[in-house]
């Protein structure tokens, strides 16, 4: 092959590689059987396809002439005003958000990057907790805007501090981005609703409180910043953790302002001068390969929202927002069966993990677990599972700066022991392998464990 005469965008040279297909490679050495196949764990995908009334209508809507046709930057206008009638589940019937609130894109992905193509530009500094979605980090380098690394803490169950997130800010600082259920830290939530927690009860239950995510809403609004809320795994969440903060709400039911508490909302707060909500259909209604997402925010940010989405996407697939607009009260009963399904899996995991393998943090597609290897990496330790045990995850490096393809599996941060583990795409019968080849490990690797 030969080489190129032109150069490449030093930008996407700067650009990491997605780390799932790394994994992948990884997981091309194992040699799997009938009776020891490949197990994988490693993608955020739904384990089970969407409901044959949405496929019917799908197909009704991808053979009709009519939906062959561009639709407008924003989207169908039937499935905006259904979505927003939808988001009253779980963020409450008196939310105020209109279908002029939101515009529909190529998946959450596309929300994203057209959010910082709308917000900020070269040079600009946009904070995102760590570990943080590695698209997220991939899109802002790509861009050119500066990656701020919020640090957490697997003690304080990788909650992102409120007064580290202050001191990081700087003239250049345009965004702090929160993903919550994170990815790929989740959680269950339950009652808890008081940030002062401990690890032991995080790990019972806990995700970004409410109380969390309005002490960082007033951050960035007390410094004229955005904050971009990503909360694709929301329909992941127990009803007792509903709804997963009050942002959208309006102030008579937020309860009284108390000015001497440091998490309450003030009474003048208008949700559309600050937050940047998206959220992913791919999750909840199983179709990722139908590429749906949303940017809920103010109408004021919408025509230059426009401009980027016209340039990006000019409009996202329109068979699947024909087929879906009409259907989503139907599909609310899949979504919550789909919940409880992933709560049993989680359940069965953290039941057959070895002993030696503790769970950090649990819930929506993920268990964010620690090997029990002393002095070895995260990467090379799912670097092996993949190779030699046949069971496929991502380490956490993947997920923070040590993602970078110049830096090699043995030379990440050897107290880096954290892996991700997803239990959305696999069977009760392979979550009960992968945990029987996780313990087979602890011998096979020849290394000292806990």
């Amino acid at each position: 092959m030969s080489g190129l005469r032109f150069r490449l965008s030093g930008a996407i040279e700067r650009t990491n590689r997605p780390p799932i297909p790394q994994a992948y490679s990884w997981a091309e050495h194992y040699k799997p059987t009938p009776t020891r196949p490949l197990l994988d764990m490693s993608q955020g995908v739904p384990g089970v396809p969407p409901p044959k009334i949405f496929l019917d209508a799908l197909g009704t809507a991808s053979s009709s002439p009519s939906s062959c046709g561009y639709v407008p930057n924003a989207g169908e206008l039937a499935l905006r005003q259904a979505i927003a009638e939808e988001m009253r589940i779980p963020y409450g019937e008196d939310i105020d958000v209109t279908a002029g609130d939101i515009a529909i894109t190529a998946g959450c992905n596309m929300a994203f990057v057209a959010t910082i193509m709308t917000i900020a530009e070269a040079g600009d500094e946009v904070i995102l907790p760590v570990p943080w979605y590695f698209n997220h980090e991939m899109t802002l380098t790509m861009l050119g805007v500066k990656v701020v690394p919020l640090p957490t803490d697997p003690d304080n169950g990788f909650l992102p501090s409120l007064e580290q997130c202050a001191k990081l800010v700087t003239p250049k600082t345009k965004a702090i981005v929160l993903v919550t259920p994170n990815n790929p830290v989740c959680y269950f939530y339950s009652a808890l609703k008081s940030i002062e927690v401990s690890f032991s009860q995080l790990q019972t239950g806990a995700i970004y409180p409410a109380s969390h995510i309005a002490m960082f809403a007033g951050l960035a609004r007390s410094r004229n910043l955005a904050l971009i809320l990503d909360e694709t795994y929301r329909d992941f969440l127990s009803t007792e953790s509903l709804p997963p903060h009050k942002l959208f709400a309006p102030p008579a039911s937020r309860g009284p302002f108390d000015p001497s508490s440091h998490h309450a909302l003030p009474t003048d707060w208008c949700w559309r001068e600050t937050i940047i909500h998206l959220f992913s259909f791919s999750k909840s209604y199983c179709i990722p390969g139908h590429r749906l997402g949303l940017i809920c925010a103010s109408p004021d940010i919408m025509p230059s929202l426009n401009k980027a989405l016209d340039n990006v996407q000019i409009c996202a697939p329109r068979p699947p927002q024909i087929a879906l607009a009409p259907l989503l009260p139907a599909l609310r009963p899949f979504v919550q069966s789909n919940n409880e399904a992933l709560k049993h899996r989680h359940t069965l995991f953290k039941s057959l993990l070895p002993p030696k393998w503790h769970i950090g943090a649990q819930g929506g597609y993920y268990a964010f677990v620690k090997h029990p290897f002393i002095g070895i990496g995260a990467t090379k330790v799912a670097r092996r599972l993949a190779e030699e045990m046949g069971v496929l995850c991502l380490p956490a490096g993947f997920f923070g700066p040590g993602q970078s393809e110049n830096v090699g599996p043995d030379e990440r941060d050897v107290e880096d022991r954290w892996i991700r583990f997803s239990v959305a795409n696999v069977s009760d019968d392979k979550v009960r392998h992968v945990c029987q080849r996780l313990g087979e490990s602890e011998m096979a690797f020849g290394w000292e464990t806990e």
